[in-house]
């Protein structure tokens, strides 16, 4: 008979326990994931968490590339991934077989890569970032550096209008926050005139011209909560909203869907993950993230290199 909610995550707890796991939770996961996480947070600090970790069991309820990025920093522990068909379209962008291509054609740029790309496209980087160290990281590198941006080019762009760099940018991008449109957030904006317009930086160039603050999961985050604000039009992902209630109990939240004209703002990757699949997957540590040494030890570089810089720079502790 099938388990109802309440009983999967008692489950859930149980077997956690009894297998000495630990869960990490994207700020885009289903409430009720998020909830039983052990660490809920951005691309920044669950690699953190999971280079951190001293578990047997990381069970990653994110995407694909990210459950690869915590075997990577964590390869004696074994890594599950509640869903494997939970992907990226940034990822899925960016193919390594025409990316090694691409950067042989610009053989004197060094590669940063968001780290929403997958294992083979890191093993190609010389330095990965997030959406909430890419600007630092980039300025602290020397103003002739010649540098390839890879996948996001909304990203890569922003940083450059932000920098005054001219990052040579692939031409990728998040499918879901590309597609929010600059026309439904001023249709938004008249309708609640005090409301500033949060964004991410993986928006589309249009988009965050009309934005109040742009910033990563986390940034916004922290923006929301020092801001005297009591609303807020939101254009991200729609999974951020169970973090952003629970901190601002007292603040209002509007998205997108709120726009009839955009209902774009759920990834659907990112809610392939259920109760009943990470009950699943615990119960029988499956699915596994599996990759050779030799990827893991080439892909690994530069992550480190992300963190300990990110560390030198005060971005982390």
């Amino acid at each position: 008979m099938a388990m109802n909610d309440n009983e999967l995550k008692q489950e859930i707890l149980r077997l956690k326990k009894e297998k000495n796991a630990v869960i990490l939770g994207h700020y885009y996961q289903r409430h009720e994931i998020q909830e039983l996480s052990d660490y809920v947070g951005d691309s920044l600090a669950l690699a953190q968490k999971a280079q951190e970790a001293t578990a047997d069991i990381i069970v990653f309820c994110g995407v694909h590339f990210m459950a690869e990025t915590a075997k990577i920093l964590n390869p004696q522990c074994k890594v599950l991934l509640p869903d494997m068909e939970a992907s990226c379209s940034l990822a899925e962008s960016c193919k390594a077989e025409e990316f090694a291509a691409f950067k042989k054609e610009h053989p004197d740029h060094m590669v940063i890569s968001y780290v929403n790309c997958s294992a083979e496209i890191k093993a190609l980087s010389d330095l990965i970032c997030t959406s909430g160290n890419a600007e630092k990281l980039v300025r602290s590198l020397p103003e002739e550096q010649k540098i390839i941006f890879a996948p996001d080019r909304n990203l890569g762009g922003y940083i450059n209008q932000v920098t005054g760099r001219k990052m040579v940018l692939w031409n990728g991008v998040c499918t879901v926050h590309d597609a929010m449109q600059a026309e439904a957030v001023l249709m938004l904006k008249a309708e609640h005139p005090d409301a500033p317009v949060i964004a991410h930086p993986e928006c589309n160039p249009a988009l965050l011209k009309v934005a109040d603050f742009i910033g990563s999961t986390k940034a916004m985050l922290n923006y929301i909560k020092a801001s005297e604000a009591k609303k807020f039009i939101v254009a991200t992902e729609t999974g951020i909203l169970y973090e952003m209630k629970r901190e601002n109990p007292d603040k209002e939240f509007v998205t997108l869907r709120d726009n009839k004209s955009c209902a774009c703002d759920d990834c659907a990757y990112m809610k392939l993950n259920t109760l009943e699949k990470l009950y699943r997957c615990l119960r029988d540590e499956q699915p596994e993230i599996l990759m050779s040494a030799e990827m893991i030890e080439a892909a690994k570089r530069p992550i480190v290199r992300m963190l300990d810089m990110s560390k030198q720079l005060g971005i982390i502790k």
